[in-house]
This record gives C-alpha cells, sequence and structure tokens, in this order.
C-alpha cells in the first residue's frame, strides 16, 4: 500500500471522527453530509421493514426519528420530514440490533460465516467501529449495550452458543470476555444488560433464564432454578412433554404455564421479570452471591397469572411493567401488577416490540411525584408482526400510524414508463403502486382469486399492468384503477409464469413460465386475446425480452435458457395456436446464460449483452449471433489497462506479466520460423494464427467454439465502421481478450468427477464408475467437438510423455509430432482397458492421486 493511499485513509478516517465529534441530534436530517463513494450503486429509499427485529425510537420531541431493520440495511427514519437515512455495510440480512441507553450509539449484526457487527452513530449516520469474525460459525442472534454504552455484548447462534462481552471504544479486536453456553440450557435467543449494574446481564430461551456476572473479571453465568420442585410424578409426566429438557426445565415452564418470553430486569431492584406465552409472569429475587441464584427458594420467586392471552414483550420503565401480547393489546401496570391503563383499540397483530421515548411529555419528576411512583410521561412506539408501526402518545392516550410496510417476501416489480412510480406485488396477492418521488402508496389491491404473483409487467404507453401468477396464471389489469375485465384474465399455461415482458408499440405480450415455454399474447383490437404457447427450450428459460427490427420497425421476440439457446421468434407471422421460431442458437459450451438485455443503439449494428454465470458479460450481434468486443467496462475499472493489471497474478510488475511478454514475443519469432537466419523484424502485433496457441501457454486452454469466438471479437471489432477485418493483435488487446476469456475459476474435483460419471454414464448401484479404454477413444473422436485421429494421437502424445527428441533437432520444433514416440510403448501397455477416475487424473491427466477422492468443492485443479 502506497503512502498516498495511506494518507487518503487517515484523512477519511479524521474526517468521519471529526463529524462524529461535533454532530448534533439535528445533524442527521438537517444539515448535507458527504455522500459515501464506497459503494456502486447509491441506495435512496427502503420500502420495506423487517417485522422479526424491534424498531427503536431515537427522538421524539422536535422531530421523529425512529430505527427500524430491512434486508440488510438498518433504516433511520424522520417521520416529520419523511426521510431516511440507510445504514449500508452489511452483506447478509441483518439478524439483531439495540440502542444505547442514551440513543447516540446503534449496533447491527447478521449472519453468515463471516458475521459483522458494525457500530453506528446516530446522531451522524457513520460507521464509528467494525467488529468482525465476532461469532464465525452462526452469526450473531442478540446483542446488547451496557448502560454506560462502553461494552457490547453478543450472543452466537453456534451449535454450542457463545456469549461474548466487546470493549468495542477500543481497537482491539479481541472480546473482553467469553463464555461458552452448555446446549442443555436450551437455544438462548435474548441478551441485555441491567440497567443498573453493567456487570450483570441476563440471557434467555423459550425454557431458561441465565443470569451472567463480570465481577469477578471473568463472566461466569448460572442457570435460575428453584429448589422444591414438586413430586416425581410431575417430573416425570413433564419430562414426557419436554423429552429434550432436564425436570428443572419442565418445571419451570410448568409454573409458567408454558414457553418463555424474553425477561427483562427490574427498574430498580435486584429482581428478573419473566413472562410466558400463558400470560403469566414469573418475578425472581435474585442475590448478590452467583451460585446461590441456581437454587432459589420457592418463597423467592412470586408466579402471577397476568392475563389470559399470551405476552409476546415485556418492558420495565418508569416504576411500570409494560405488556404487549398476541391480540395486539397495550397494558400498564404497577409494582403489584396492578392495571394502570391499557391500549387496545389500535386493531395490530401481535405486538414485536415497546419502545420508550428518551424525553418526558411534560416533567414528572421535576413536580414532585415519588421516586417510587408509577410515572407515565413518555410516548412510545409499537412494532406488529404484520410490520405495522404505531406511534403512541400516552398523555393524550391517541395514537397514530408511522408504517405499514411489506411484512412478506416481494417477487415482483416493474418500473412504471411514464410516471414516477412502481408496481410491487407478493405472494399473498398484495398489489401496490409506489411513487418514488412522493416516498408513498398512491394505489393498492388484493387480488382474491389468486393469490401466488410471480412477475408484473407495464406496457410501455403505461396503460396495462400484466399479472403472472404461480398457477401459471396471466391477468391484464388498468395501471390507473388496479381493475381487470374478467376477459382479460386468462388461466392457459399450467406452469408458474417466470418472465414477462411487452413490445415496444404495446401490441404483444409474451410471457416464459416454469414448464420451459413461451406464451404470447395480442391486443386486438380493444382486448387482450391469446395467441400461442410453445416450448421452446428444453431447459428452465432465464429470460425473455422484446427487441426493435432497425429496418422495419417491427417486435423481435427473444428468449435464452439454461441450455444455452437463444430462440428469436417470428411474432408477426404467428397466429392463433401457432408460435413460430425463426431461429436458434447455441451461445455457449460451459457457461450458463443467466440474463440478457440490449446494448444501448450506439453504433451501425444492434448487440445483446449476455451475462453467464462464469462472471462474464458478453456482446453478441443480434442477428448473425457472433461475439465481438464490449467497450466501456474497462472505465469501470479505472483508466487504460490498470483494471486488467490488477487481475494479473503479481499486477503489471510481477512474474507473469512478465511470461505473457515473454510468449508475445515468441510468438513473433515463431511465425517468422523458428529455423529462419535472416533478420528478425520485432514488431508491436502477432498474427491472430498465433493466438490459440499462446492463449493454452498461458494456461487457458479453450475450446474450438471459444477460439472462435476470440477470433470473431478481434476481427470483427472494427469491421462496422471500416468494413475490414482485423488480422493482428497487439500485446494490450491480448492482455484484455485473455482477462476477459479465461476461466473466473479453475475447474473444482468435484466438476472434474461429475464429467467424468457422465462419460461413464455410471449407475449409482454399480459402484465406482470406470470407463473403457476403447469408449474413451470413441467418445473423443465422435461426441462434442470431436477429435480427429491424429489430433487424438498428439494430445495423448503430450499427456503420456512419450517423447524422444532427436539429437539434430530442437526440442521446440514439432513438439508434439506423434512420429516422435518412442516405439518401445503402446496405448494399451499405458492406458488400462477399464479406466478409473484415479487413473483418470494420475496416469492420463497428470494430476495428483489425492484430487481424485476429493470431496470439497473447492479443490482447484487448475488456475489461470
Amino acid at each position: 500500500m502506497s503512502k498516498r493511499h495511506l494518507s487518503d485513509t487517515e484523512k477519511l478516517r479524521r474526517s468521519r471522527e471529526s463529524q462524529v465529534y461535533s454532530a448534533t441530534r439535528e445533524t442527521l436530517f438537517t444539515q448535507e453530509l458527504p455522500s459515501s463513494t464506497m459503494h456502486a450503486l447509491s441506495l435512496d429509499w427502503v420500502s420495506g421493514v423487517n417485522s422479526s427485529l424491534p424498531v427503536y425510537v431515537l427522538q421524539d420531541h422536535s422531530q421523529l426519528v425512529f430505527l427500524y431493520a430491512g434486508a440488510n440495511v438498518g433504516v433511520l427514519y424522520n417521520h416529520t420530514t419523511n426521510s431516511q437515512h440507510i445504514l449500508q455495510g452489511h452483506i447478509c440480512p441483518i439478524s439483531c440490533m439495540c440502542v444505547s441507553e442514551d440513543r447516540r450509539w446503534i449496533a447491527t449484526a447478521d449472519q453468515n460465516e463471516k458475521s459483522t457487527v458494525i457500530l453506528w452513530d446516530s446522531y451522524s449516520g457513520i460507521p464509528v467501529h467494525t467488529l468482525f469474525d465476532c461469532h464465525s460459525e452462526g452469526g450473531v442472534i442478540a446483542m446488547g449495550f451496557s448502560p454506560d454504552a462502553k461494552q457490547l455484548v453478543t450472543l452466537g447462534r453456534e451449535s454450542q452458543q457463545c456469549v461474548c462481552v466487546w470493549d468495542w471504544t477500543n481497537e482491539t479486536g479481541e472480546a473482553l470476555w467469553l463464555a461458552e453456553l452448555s446446549p442443555e440450557y436450551g437455544y438462548q435467543n435474548h441478551i441485555i444488560y441491567n440497567p443498573n449494574n453493567s456487570t450483570q446481564l441476563l440471557s434467555s430461551s423459550d425454557m431458561q433464564v441465565l443470569f451472567y456476572s463480570t465481577a469477578e473479571r471473568s463472566l461466569q453465568y448460572v442457570p435460575l432454578k428453584v429448589i422444591k420442585l414438586g413430586d416425581a410424578a410431575t417430573l416425570e409426566l413433564n419430562a414426557s412433554l419436554f423429552p429434550h429438557s432436564t425436570p428443572e426445565f419442565c418445571e419451570m415452564q410448568k409454573m409458567a404455564g408454558g414457553p418463555l418470553s424474553p425477561s427483562v430486569f427490574h427498574w430498580r431492584e435486584f429482581r428478573i421479570i419473566t413472562p410466558s406465552r400463558a400470560g403469566v409472569v414469573m418475578i425472581w429475587e435474585l442475590s448478590q452471591d452467583l451460585d446461590s441464584n441456581q437454587r432459589l427458594s420457592r418463597d423467592r420467586v412470586k408466579i402471577i397469572s397476568l392475563q389470559e392471552h399470551p405476552i409476546t414483550v415485556l418492558a420495565a420503565i418508569d416504576n411500570c411493567i409494560v405488556t404487549g401480547d398476541t391480540r395486539g393489546h397495550i397494558n400498564f401496570y404497577d409494582e403489584n401488577m396492578l392495571l394502570l391503563t391499557w391500549f387496545t383499540q389500535m386493531n395490530l397483530d401481535p405486538i414485536v416490540s415497546i419502545s420508550f421515548s428518551k424525553e418526558f411529555e411534560r416533567e414528572y419528576l421535576e413536580d414532585g411525584t415519588p421516586d417510587d411512583k408509577p410515572v407515565l410521561g413518555r410516548n412510545f412506539v409499537v412494532s406488529s408482526s404484520t410490520s405495522t408501526v404505531v406511534h403512541v402518545n400516552v398523555e393524550r392516550g391517541t395514537w397514530r400510524v408511522l408504517l405499514q410496510e411489506n411484512c412478506h417476501p416481494l417477487h415482483a416489480v416493474a418500473c412504471h414508463p411514464k410516471q414516477p412510480a412502481f408496481v410491487m406485488g407478493n405472494h399473498r396477492g398484495a398489489l401496490k403502486v409506489w411513487d418514488y418521488q412522493q416516498k408513498r402508496t398512491v394505489r393498492k389491491t388484493v387480488v382474491e382469486k389468486e393469490k401466488e404473483i410471480q412477475c408484473v409487467a407495464i406496457d410501455p404507453q403505461g396503460r396495462y399492468l400484466a399479472v403472472g401468477f404461480a398457477s401459471g396464471a396471466v391477468h391484464f389489469l388498468d395501471v390507473n384503477t388496479l381493475q381487470s375485465d374478467p376477459k382479460e384474465r386468462f388461466d392457459y399455461p399450467p406452469d408458474s409464469i417466470s418472465h414477462m415482458s411487452f413490445s415496444h408499440d404495446s401490441n404483444y405480450l409474451a410471457t416464459a413460465d416454469v414448464g420451459k415455454a413461451v406464451t404470447l399474447f395480442r391486443m386486438q383490437p380493444t382486448q387482450w386475446i391469446y395467441l400461442a404457447r410453445y416450448r421452446s427450450h428444453y431447459k428452465p428459460i432465464t429470460d425473455l425480452s422484446f427487441g426493435v427490427d432497425r429496418d422495419g420497425g417491427k417486435p423481435r421476440l427473444l428468449t435464452l435458457g439454461m441450455d444455452r439457446l437463444l430462440v428469436e421468434y417470428d411474432v408477426e407471422a404467428s397466429d392463433t395456436g401457432e408460435l413460430v421460431i425463426l431461429r436458434s442458437v447455441r451461445l455457449e459450451q460451459s457457461a450458463v446464460p443467466k440474463c440478457m438485455t440490449w446494448y444501448p443503439p450506439l453504433g451501425a449494428e444492434e448487440f445483446l449483452v449476455v451475462a453467464s454465470d462464469q462472471y462474464k458479460m458478453k456482446l453478441f450481434n443480434s442477428t448473425a449471433k457472433t461475439c465481438s468486443a464490449l467497450e466501456g467496462a474497462a472505465a469501470l475499472g479505472g483508466k487504460e489497462l490498470t483494471p486488467y493489471y490488477t487481475l494479473l497474478e503479481g499486477g503489471r510488475n510481477g512474474k507473469f506479466y512478465r511470461e505473457i511478454e515473454d510468449f508475445f514475443y515468441y510468438c513473433q519469432i515463431h511465425d517468422q520460423g523458428l529455423d529462419s537466419m535472416e533478420t528478425r523484424q520485432l514488431s508491436t502485433k502477432i498474427p491472430l494464427t498465433e493466438l490459440p496457441s499462446l492463449m493454452r501457454a498461458l494456461a487457458y486452454f479453450p475450446t474450438e467454439q471459444e477460439v472462435e469466438d476470440m477470433l470473431n471479437e478481434v476481427k470483427l471489432g472494427q469491421y462496422a465502421e471500416t468494413g475490414e477485418y482485423v488480422t493482428d493483435i497487439n500485446l494490450e488487446e491480448l492482455i484484455k481478450l485473455y482477462i476477459n476469456h479465461r476461466p473466473a475459476f479453475g475447474i473444482s474435483a468435484d466438476e472434474l468427477a461429475a464429467a467424468f460419471e457422465v462419460l461413464c454414464r455410471a449407475d449409482a448401484s454399480k459402484g465406482e464408475p470406470r470407463l473403457r479404454r476403447d469408449q474413451m477413444l470413441e467418445l473423443l473422436q465422435v461426441q462434442g467437438e470431436a477429435m480427429t485421429e491424429d489430433e487424438l494421437a498428439e494430445c495423448l502424445t503430450a499427456l503420456l510423455g512419450l517423447f524422444e527428441v532427436k539429437e539434430e533437432e530442437s526440442p521446440e520444433v514439432d513438439f508434439i509430432k506423434s512420429d516422435n514416440v518412442s516405439q518401445e510403448y503402446s496405448l494399451e501397455s499405458l492406458i488400462p482397458e477399464e479406466i478409473s477416475m484415479e487413473i483418470f487424473t494420475s496416469q492420463i491427466l497428470g494430476l495428483p492421486p489425492s484430487l481424485s477422492s476429493s470431496s470439497s468443492s473447492s479443490t482447484t485443479l487448475s488456475s489461470p
């Protein structure tokens, strides 16, 4: 890393620190903060809420700001100004969040093999610290800040769960303390600090509460247990109901009446309050002696049957106990569990979270209210299981809905061609039109007959909305009303719709389904009619697109499939019951095309951009279906050859680059004749005829079709402008060609084994697959890109090392001539009649024998 780069990084760090130190509560939504350049796309708005995670109110005074999660981002939403600030940094969906007591700091975490925890400043929206690989086995399931916000506790979701305490204010990447939890205590999914003591914590599962202490400068924990458990008959019965639980846990669930909900600490006393799904509340009188808490006497555990319906969330604040339940009701109780007030008319689904404002609506305590009396002075925000967020004004006894977002996954989206809006659909049959300028829903409906919406499309004129369903049905709706004519509801295809596209003139709609078929509809004259359906692919269709013929302005319909075929249809020649195929072309040999789009009409030719599963994008002439160069891609990575050099091992100054140069100039010598005694005429270019050999010398072994694609890419690169073919290539163009066409990864051992089994046509019941020698030779000369007898002899000569170099000639001269094979060997003596996987890899291909039995798909057999 250069000194200049280090300097830029240091400047960025100091700039962010300065912004954090100077930020106030009003900074984020009132001042223009520098935009981040870390992301390729600028995320402007998030529609939808992760309903399983809590919602936290951050400000509720001059402006109402709250935090929620959507997919892999956190969202700071200012309801007062209808604006968002997006916390972007996770690559996987956020699994849990927490905020500090003063609402200044936010922590977000995800679940993947390299779990990440990011800490944010809520005043500026800037990430201030990141914890990498903190729970690498399964990620983070829960976490919480200490009362002073200097420590963060994380609870992992490993097979044997771990609890880690972090001093996140320091740069160290190691946890302060760590404890491994015994699986006998159940799957812990909730953890918090005692708001009155930073050395005490609790976690809970649906059958056990654990109490933690760091008072001895280590993380120790004990399960809360009661000494008196009941008679043996009761324990035996409970063990039969909960076979994986110990008698103590069965007794705890018995006392609670059912599974436990997350516990909390008492606001003043050294107690833990545990609600249950049976409406019961257990209050544990704890002892400062850690071990004694796992031997609590029965009189130190109070059990109160509080309500009939399951309690889903409980909070303890301002001398009040607050519960939310499955009915969507919120109840306030005093310390003696006497009902103070309730909110039951909000029409909510089960409550997921309750978050209280930091500010009081009025200064109760300054008015002389006793410290031990309940204080109903804070507003709060409630979230439900269906992603509804409600703000409640406690003093006025009123509430208002802040968000009613998507709680179910979206499966379809389409942008309006003439208005700043797009349509969304899900598997519950819900359709919604959302204005992305005003950031609001303008229309919505629920399709009653068909539920599972798979895809939607809007015609170019913005009049019709086509909706495809999992049942195979296709409905045409009015975009402005979201209403449909019963005559324009079609149920012909029996397979789920996967793709939809309108023609440019809005006269045709084409759909593709999981049955590998294409269906065509036509507007005639004021009503949509069904034309035809045809199964044009033998593997799933990956994309479908309409284009425009430049010469006649007629619609062109193309589909792309996992069978590697690009199929074009004659739309205007198709009629009722007949969908006419114009042509079908195979685009790839090994890569699987995933999607396509039309290249902008910048030149005289029409092109398609096709992306594959091998991280490649290719530009194909839409008529001739030949591969051409994809210009402009280099600009995304830097100037000139900079992005290509970075993809070479060692870069521009590495050993591999020097080898490329050596091979490049050797090809010039080879073209002029290795035995020539004339003065060499070195040039900056080599003939295209040398390209295949040069690629193979660089450890990239293209098929004949791939060789043809590369040659066409170079030959036709300037044909549209000059009318002439290119016949040579320089070093810079060679490097681009090599980088663009070489495989992104080598061949894995699993892929090689799968290919060998295909050749063997192996039946799993026959044991180890084996290939007969004569069968292998026949396959190589008949199937795929068939080899001639001479080509096969040359390849086997090279692979088996059957060289006998004559003294009078150089080793480089015709190094694969078959007449150099030693007469002492024969094919039968070197290759057995039956070939196993190990013989194929080690004796024929010359690979290490261990690779033949490797089952790891990450084992690479070759790498460019």
